[in-house]
Formats: C-alpha cells, structure tokens, sequence
C-alpha cells in the first residue's frame, strides 16, 4: 500500500520491516523504486515514498511453481539504480529460497500481500497418460528438438513435468484401452507419422487393435472404441464396403460389394473403418414340415442370380446370404381326404415322374386331393386350399364352372368339394330383401298388426351375423301364406304356398309386395315376401259426405280371403296380378261406401249406417245384401263388413254429436231409473201386502192354537180334580176296610 513521501500509512517516518518481508521504496528524486528486505527498520526521507508496504517472501513449496510475469534481470539489478524488466515476458521458478518480488514483477493476478493462489503443483503425469503441450514461442526445448509456434506435442508419463516459458500446458492425456476383441478407431488431423512409424494423411481413418493401453498421437483423433460383433452359430454378420478395401480376413473388397461374415469365419468381427454393418442375420431354421423360397438366389459365380427362385425344404439351416430374401417359412401342406389344393402353373414344366410325368403349361389350372403332404415346386403356384363342404337337409351352394360359365345349386345332405374347374359365386340381395329375410319376411312400422305374423319365420341363422353369399338362399313360408318366385333366366314365375321351404336358385329373386298399411291406409308402409291367404280382416279410415254436405271418418273391418286353385299356374299368379291388394281392396271399398253415403241425409245414415254400407260394399240383390265380393282382377274375396266406428270431420259437429249422444243415453238412464224406481215401488207393495197377509194368518193361527191350549188345559184340571176326589174316595174305603178287619179280628180275640 502506497503512502504519501517521507511517511508509511501510519503518518510515521519509521517503517519496520520484519524477517522475510519486503518493501518498494520510490526514490522520487530519481524516479527510481527499489526493494527493502528485512529484518530492518528505514527511515523514510523526504524525497522517499513507501510504494509497497511489508509484504511476505514468495515461498514455493516443494512440488509447485509460479509464474512471475514481467520478471527483472537480476544479475543486473543494483540498489539505487534502475532495474531492467523484461515486460511481457514469464519466468518459472520452482523450489526454492524464499525471494521478493522486484519492482514491476508480478505473481499472477494476485497482490503482494495474498499470492499463495497463484502458487500451483507441478503436473504429475501418470502412467499410460501424456501431457500435452503447445510452444508459445519459436526455442528448443529440453531434449534439444527444435520447436516453432504453436506446434503440439505430448511427453508421455510417468514423469512430473517442470513447466516451462516457452510452452504452455494443454491438458492430460489419458490413454485408451483396448480390450481383447475390440479396436480403436482413430482420424488423422493433420498429415504425420504415428507410433508404428506409418505416415498418415488428414483425415485418413484407421484401427488400432493391439490389446492393451494406447496412448494416441497429438494429430490422432479418437472416434470410438469399437466392440466386436460376436457370431454365434445363428447369427451372421452383414458387411457393406465404403471403397476398395480389404476385410478383416484379408480378401478384398469392391467398392459398394455386400458380403456376409459367419462363425465358419471368425469367432467375432470387428468392421474395419471402410466397411458399414448392414445388419445382423439369424439363421433360417426349417423342420421337417417347413420349406421356403428363396428370391434372388447367390449362385455359383457368387452374384445373386435376380428373378431367380430356388426351393429349400425341411429339415435344413442356413443364412440367407446378401441379396437373398425369403418372405416366410411355408408349413408342409398336410391333406386330409376330404381336402385338396387347387395349383396353377406359372410356367412350363413337367410334373411327376415316370409313367405319371405330365407336362404343364403356364396357366393350367389342376387340384391335388388327400390324404398326403405335399410340398409345391418353384413353378407352381398354390391358389387356394379347398375342404368338401358339409351340407344338410335344404341346405346348399351356389357353384360357378369357370370354363362354361354355368351356374348351378348343389343341395344336401352331401358333403361337397369343388372341381378344379368350379368357384364359388355369391349371390348378391337388395338390401330390402335381406332386411325382410332377417326379420322373418316382412319389414314395417311395429304398430302395424300383419307385422307380427312373421315372427315365426324368422330364421335363426340370420340374427347371428351377416348371411353368406354363397350358400343357397331359403325363407321359411309362413302358414296359409304365398311366396312368387320369378326366374329372370328362363323369364317363368312359381309361388310356393305356406307351410313350406323356399329355395331361390342363383337366376331366381322374391317378388317383394309393397303394402298398404297404418289407419288410414298408408302406401308402401308394410313390405312383405309372401301373401297372406286369409281369413283375416283389414282396417281403414273412409271419410264419407252425406246429401246434406256432413262430412264423416267410417272405420270400417272387413273380413277377406283369396280364392285360389293350387297346381293352376294361371290361378297361383292371378293373386299377385295386384301389387298392392289391400290398397286395392280399401280404395275399391272406399269407393263403393262414398257413393252410397252421398245419396242419403246424415240422419237417415245414421239410423241405418249398417245396412247402407253392408249393401254398398256386398251389393244388394233383390233387396238383399250378398253373402260376398270378390274382386276378379286378383280373386280376392270379402265376406263381411263391420263398422267399429263413426266420427264427424268437423271438430264442431263432433262434440255437437257427442252432447246429443250423452242427452240421449242421459235421457234413456233416467227414463230407465224412474221405470226401476216405480218397478221398485210395487214390488215394494205387494210384498208389504203379503208380509200383512201373512201376519194376519199368523195371528189366526195363535188364536186357535191359543184356544187348543187353554182346552187342554180345562181338561187337565178336571182330570186333575176327578184323580184326586178318587183317590181321595179310596183311601177313606180302604181306611174303613182296614177299620172295620181290625174290630172284628179283636173281638175274635177277646172271645
């Protein structure tokens, strides 16, 4: 710490300089600083400024070293005198006595006072490790080798490196260890000559496999350490070459050339720095059921034949080689007898052996049956596997025969295998039909009645999934029912009547009757496959007018049935000349019942609507109504009409009917209740008349029974009164008998 001239910081001139500490004093008359040790004490004078106050020697420990920047020629350095300062320059000093610090001299970045910092260990290089270092200035150094700026070089351990001013330290070098198997791969970063006395290029890149630690050259640039592949039994390695270049076993290799590595080889491969891994290989494995083709074979001359095949069969292992491919192990065909394989030639070939050798051409289509194995050649082509088709009882397949193009339905029961010349066909429905066959044959709103006369036919199998195209298609007919069947091919209709099987063939489809249905009729609200026979009854709402313009809603029902004479094609297709019959029916009703309505008042309808609309639909004859109506267009017949209900159109009119309608019954209940109450009333009579008849009867019963009793009850005390005189009479006879023996019984005594 500086001071003003002629005193230390205390304001005193004494300054006292202990043992091994040193002080600057500036000569200010000559502008000189120098150094001051201890032990002493200095009188500062005036023209003398303390520039820096006691500080402690530089102790270098044994082991480190400093770096003193702008360090002073000693040798040439006298007290008083200015001293010369080598500025920008470094000195390294080591162990030893302990020194000041000159003027101008500095320890690192440190202060006088507080230097132990920058005091810093010797490197100490181990074994298998190097210290790099890079000449600052052109010198030469320890070992008398020239070196120029910013050259590089290593001193390998074990050694504890003096620094030096010349060269700086870079850092440690560690070296590499090589373990058995593997090498180092290294990369030249400038032109040099390496341990092994090899002169590199940059960038060249190379392997160092000697076992062991390797410390690399200044100039070589480790990449990695690589491993080895190691190649068991079943596995290989594949190789791809970056350039000319020789492999790990010595044989060359071309630019771009793909190569396979096995254990047959070596043990284990390192890839050499011009050479890729492609990928590593299993062995392909076949059992004695297995058997694959290879694509591209590699054949004899080494190169991979393209467009080549070749057939390995089980048992076998190998590698595919580069080039090669196999796009899956195939399983041995195994036949039972009731299963064939359909085979296509790709090519011509001759198959078989001997007597039995047949040439095939390209596209020749043959079947193979069982029972054996089989194992398909290069030149043929395995279509499809085959397996006879098990049919029941109205069951059966659509079959195609692919060179005629006759289409046929095989039916059961049979078990079934299709020719080599036979596919199956499917047979597409709309989706209406499928619909109606899946809920029994008819499809409509489920307030409508006739829908629920399909739920017997509903067939199982169709509920559980989608229907197979290919099997033969059945609808279970429905009781007292007609299914039309049309034969687009031969242009022919059947109907098959009820309870019965329907069986389409391939050219044949339903004829799907689209319904009137819903109150009021409603068209196409009901589709159905089959035609009700009937009895049965339909429903509907007819709006009528009468003379005197009151418009009505009739519901009426009328039983119908269609008369038809089964075997007679022409009588069978009538019934379904009319696509919709019940619209037909209603509309023809409705015409019938609107035309007799109109010519009669409201009032006169109402009290003979039964009559009126019986004798418009039925007809009337001779003022009688016919027993039926039969339509001839479809001969459906009907044979009764039942009026369930009739409403005015006008909301008005309705409720002016209703209040008339509730007068009347109201009217009718009280002429009823007043009939009952006076029916009531004389029934009350009589029988209060007959409950007085019958007491009066009563009465005269009593009295006479009254006087029966007290006559007996006269005769009782008399016979009472007459007993008693009697008995009285007697005992008083019987006394005097008894009086009148013993008197004379005493005087026989006394005598």
């Amino acid at each position: 710490m500086a001071s003003r001239g002629g005193q230390d910081s205390s304001g005193s001139n004494l300054v006292r300089v202990p043992p091994l500490q040193y002080v600057h004093i500036l000569d200010k008359t000559t502008n000189v600083t120098y150094v001051e040790e201890g032990p002493q004490s200095i009188i500062l004078q005036v023209h003398q400024e303390l520039v820096v106050t006691p500080a402690p020697f530089v102790v270098v420990p044994p082991g480190h070293y400093c770096r003193i920047l702008n360090p002073v020629d000693r040798s040439k350095y006298e007290k008083g005198k200015p001293c010369v300062v080598k500025f920008g320059q470094v000195d390294i000093r080591l162990h030893s006595e302990p020194f000041a610090l000159y003027p101008g001299e500095q320890l690192g970045n440190s202060s006088p006072h507080d230097y132990k910092k920058d005091i810093k260990r010797l490197p100490v290089v181990k074994a298998n490790q190097a210290i790099l270092l890079e000449a600052i200035v052109d010198h030469t150094d320890l070992d008398g080798i020239e070196r120029v700026t910013g050259e590089r070089w290593q001193i390998p351990g074990p050694i504890t490196y003096k620094p030096t001013a010349e060269a700086s330290i870079g850092k440690i070098v560690n070296a590499q260890v090589i373990r058995p198997g593997h090498a180092l791969h290294l990369r030249a970063q400038q032109d040099f000559t390496d341990a092994d006395e090899v002169e590199r290029i940059t960038g060249e890149e190379w392997l160092v496999t000697k076992e062991g630690a390797y410390l690399p050259g200044v100039h070589a640039e480790v990449v990695q350490i690589v491993a080895p592949y190691v190649l068991a039994d079943t596995v290989a390695l594949y190789l791809r070459a970056k350039q000319q270049t020789k492999d790990g076993l010595g044989k060359d290799r071309s630019a771009g050339e793909m190569y396979m590595i096995t254990n047959e080889d070596a043990d284990s491969y390192v890839p050499g720095v011009n050479e890729d891994v492609v990928k590593t290989v299993k062995k392909t494995v076949l059992t004695t059921k297995q058997y694959c083709i290879v694509q591209d074979p590699v054949g004899e001359d080494g190169r991979n034949q393209l467009g080549g095949r070749e057939l390995r069969v089980g048992p076998a292992s190998f590698f595919l080689k580069p080039g090669e491919r196999v796009d899956k192990l195939e399983a041995v065909f195994v036949l039972a007898d009731d299963e064939a394989l359909l085979l296509r030639s790709m090519e011509e070939f001759t198959d078989g052996e001997g007597s039995d050798a047949k040439k095939r051409h390209p596209g020749d289509v043959w079947m193979i049956r069982g029972p054996r194995d089989f194992i398909p050649s290069i030149e043929v082509h395995v279509q499809e596997k085959r397996k006879a088709i098990p049919l029941r009882k109205n069951e059966g397949i659509y079959v195609r025969d692919t060179q005629s193009g006759k289409v046929r339905t095989v039916v059961g029961p049979q078990s079934y295998l299709l020719t080599a010349t036979e596919v199956l066909i499917a047979k597409e429905l709309p989706a209406e039909v499928e619909a109606m066959l899946k809920s029994g044959g008819g499809i409509g709103d489920e307030s409508i009645r006739k829908v629920a006369y399909f739920e017997s036919s509903v067939d199982p199998a169709l509920l559980s999934g989608k229907r197979d195209p290919t099997r033969l298609v059945t609808y279970r007919c429905p009781p007292n029912t007609a299914v039309q069947v049309y034969d687009f091919q031969r242009q022919k209709a059947r109907v098959v009547f009820g309870p019965d099987l329907v069986a389409l063939g391939f050219h044949e489809n339903f004829n799907v009757l689209s319904l009137s249905a819903g109150k009021p009729k409603k068209e196409g609200a009901l589709k159905s496959l089959a035609l009700m026979l009937g009895p049965d009854f339909t429903t509907d709402i007819i709006e009528v007018e009468t003379a005197d313009h009151a418009r009505l809603n009739v519901k009426l029902a009328f039983n119908n049935h269609f008369e038809v004479e089964r075997g007679d094609p022409e009588s069978e297709a009538k019934m379904f000349s009319v696509p919709d019959f019940i619209g037909f029916a209603c509309r023809q009703v409705g015409s019938r019942v609107r035309g007799a309505v109109a010519q009669i008042s409201f009032d006169k309808f109402h009290r003979n609507s039964q009559r009126v609309i019986r004798g418009a639909v039925l007809g009337i004859v001779d003022k009688k109504v016919l027993p039926e109506l039969k339509f001839e267009a479809n001969n459906l017949v009907i044979t009764s009409v039942d009026i369930q209900s009739i409403e005015p159109c006008d909301p008005r009119m309705r409720d002016s009917l209703i209040k008339s309608v509730q007068m009347a019954i109201e009217i009718a209940t009280n002429s009823i209740e007043r009939s009952a109450q006076h029916d009531a009333a004389r029934v009350d009579q009589e029988a209060r008349g007959h409950l007085e008849r019958l007491h009066l009867q009563n009465e005269k019963l009593a009295e006479e029974a009254r006087r029966d009793l007290y006559g007996l009850q006269a005769e009782s005390a008399a016979v009472e009164s007459t007993g008693q005189a009697k008995a009285e009479a007697s005992v008083r006879r019987s006394c005097r008998s008894v009086m009148c023996g013993m008197k004379c019984v005493g005087k026989d005594f006394c005598r």
